[in-house]
């Protein structure tokens, strides 16, 4: 690999680390952020959604439906641009929301997995109780919540980082170990 593909890999490591932090110390400036792209986001996948319709509505059964999702799709990602206020300070109470349907899901699902015999059953139980019980508290506490997601998006974002140079010195490793066979076996490195 060449050295300057290394360094923009370093540089994009430490980059994304950095961005990582400081969503994790900015969290209005990332829910704000966040809102932005889910904005955007949701405007080009209507915009995708309307060009395939309208490619394959020759072939495929009910084109018109995805025609109307599409361009509501379109219209709520212009809502979302223009209103990216009002998406940032809901993101907390629909990210809390989200947990809380997961949680349910999950609960309800232990009791499957009791009923084919998993060991574990009462664990999954167990977790999707705490998982509607923290969704609750995110939703009378949208400002821990923001924190939250703000926290978890800068962990994320940070572990891209990290592995983007843990990455790196793999294919540093790698390549010692290639030019070291190329040596014994008397291969010329180019």
């Amino acid at each position: 690999m060449k050295t300057s593909t290394k360094i923009w890999l370093a540089i994009t490591g430490i980059l994304l680390i950095a961005l990582g932090v400081y969503c994790i110390t900015q969290p209005a400036a990332t829910l704000f952020t966040a809102a932005w792209l889910i904005g955007l986001f949701t405007l080009f996948s209507g915009i995708s959604k309307l060009m395939f319709t309208f490619r394959t509505q020759a072939f495929l059964p009910n084109s018109a439906t995805r025609a109307l999702s599409a361009i509501l799709q379109i219209i709520i990602g212009i809502i979302f641009l223009g209103n990216k206020f009002f998406l940032a300070f809901s993101l907390p109470v629909i990210f809390s929301l989200w947990i809380i349907i997961e949680s349910v899901i999950i609960t309800v699902n232990s009791f499957d997995y009791k009923r084919v015999g998993f060991p574990g059953w009462f664990v999954i139980l167990l977790l999707g109780i705490c998982g509607i019980v923290l969704g609750i508290f995110g939703l009378k506490n949208p400002d821990v919540s923001a924190g939250a997601l703000s926290t978890m998006i800068g962990i994320g974002v940070i572990v891209m980082g990290l592995a983007n140079l843990f990455a790196l010195t793999g294919i540093t490793k790698f390549e010692k170990t290639v030019d070291g066979i190329r040596r014994e076996i008397g291969i010329d490195q180019q």
